[in-house]
């Protein structure tokens, strides 16, 4: 992957900040999917959640064959105290950039793995575990649902993990060999 053809195609894009990264310093948690199990309500709901993407090992070995990736974050404005489903409405946007983005690095790339934010909410019932993704192509598992911690990530990357009123911080991490 040429970065600076990279570069110069997602700066239309709002991207708040960006790192290519070495795979082989993911951080694969069980602590993270613990979380999953007892505090997500998407837990076993969703073929972007687990049980549904594997054990964290499992995920941990479909990450390891990927040379390289790229981090992203944007950013929403939202009452993230005042309302939940509000704030993950600006989610929405996010999910188009990465789309975008993914496209980017699929010109460049034949294989990759893309993960982002949140369970996956393109229907309005997911098909698990009873039918196939409806959508497999625009369906990007979490990336906490692999197990990776995010907030460690972007700390190694030097990527800002904002967390204060009225704002949203979004991530997506591409693999690619």
């Amino acid at each position: 992957m040429n970065r600076e053809w990279l570069e110069e195609r997602i700066a239309k894009y709002p991207i708040c900040e960006y790192a290519f990264i070495d795979p082989k310093e993911l951080s694969f948690l069980e602590e993270v999917r613990y979380i999953c199990r007892t505090e997500c309500p998407q837990y076993g709901k969703s073929w972007s959640c687990p049980p549904a993407v594997g054990t964290v090992e499992e995920c941990r070995k479909r990450c390891e064959k990927y040379t390289e990736g790229f981090l992203f974050t944007t950013m929403s404005e939202a009452d993230l105290m005042g309302d939940m489903e509000e704030a993950l409405k600006t989610r929405a946007e996010h999910e188009k950039i990465t789309q975008r983005v993914r496209d980017l690095v699929c010109e460049e790339c034949e294989d990759v793995l893309v993960l982002s934010t949140e369970s996956c909410v393109i229907c309005e019932t997911c098909a698990y575990p009873k039918q196939a993704c409806r959508h497999p192509d625009l369906m990007f598992p979490c990336i906490e649902s692999y197990g990776i911690l995010v907030t460690e990530l972007s700390e190694r990357y030097g990527i800002q993990f904002i967390s204060e009123a009225g704002v949203v911080t979004w991530f997506s991490l591409i693999l690619y060999c």
